[in-house]
């Protein structure tokens, strides 16, 4: 009776610790094989030819190409690999640029081991596996728009409030105790969501559709704004 192949797995994830936790967890599978590992989007594009995985587990957030821009690549040129997303971002934008790059699962990080074992072997029978949460994203996509602003997480309220207070995306970061790459894609994101061109029309939307909490006028008529905001100026950033 002949045996079967185990699945092979890359990992694509940009942070070392992040990359060595996901390769631990998949010794506990004897059906799975860690078979390469890339740090970036371009070296993952280099690595899948020669590891010929059959399932990429791949982030979405990296420098220089990010996962949904790798995904893309890597369904045009090699068709036959499957592309799970796993990620700590479940925007509902974000799960509709991964499926359409060809990502066939959306997984949340932190998920319990055997969920992320299941969704490889599902993945790699060719079969979609979403998290409920990035099924539910597609399900409100196809249902059509939502009121302005809806779709917004509550970590994206945060970054625009701050932003309606004019502060620039390294100090957004200190407030939340975030990295600016972080906060540039939930800016990005929030712009997205709100179909705005740049940062000045996305305050304005938000203070017209009461996005974030009213800012009280001083007697003389000038905005009281508290000491973490400061006056929104469009072009400043």
């Amino acid at each position: 009776m002949q045996t079967q192949q185990p699945i092979r797995v890359m990992v694509v994830d940009d942070h070392q610790i992040l990359q060595m936790g996901i390769k631990f967890m998949l010794m506990a599978f004897e059906d799975i094989e860690l078979v390469a590992e890339a740090y970036s989007g371009e070296e993952a594009l280099r690595r899948c030819g020669e590891a010929e995985p059959d399932v990429i587990l791949m982030d979405m957030l990296m420098p220089g190409m990010d996962g949904v821009a790798t995904t893309r690549a890597i369904r045009e040129r090699y068709p036959q690999v499957q592309v799970v997303v796993l990620t700590s971002f479940q925007d509902k934008a974000l799960v509709q640029q991964a499926t359409r790059a060809g990502a066939i699962g959306y997984l949340l990080k932190g998920i319990p081991i055997d969920e992320i074992g299941q969704a490889i072997r599902i993945a790699a029978q060719g079969r979609p596996a979403l998290c409920p949460e990035a099924a539910q994203a597609l399900i409100q996509a196809a249902n059509g728009p939502g009121p302005v602003g809806g779709d917004l997480t509550e970590r994206q309220q945060e970054v625009l409030a701050l932003l309606v207070g004019g502060l620039s995306n390294n100090e957004i970061a200190e407030q939340l105790v975030l990295s600016p790459s972080t906060i540039r894609h939930h800016v990005s994101e929030v712009l997205s969501k709100l179909n705005a061109a740049n940062r000045a029309e996305a305050a304005a939307l938000a203070v017209r559709h009461s996005l974030v909490p009213p800012v009280p006028t001083g007697e003389r008529g000038r905005m009281d704004v508290p000491t973490q905001f400061r006056l929104f100026v469009p072009g400043h950033h």
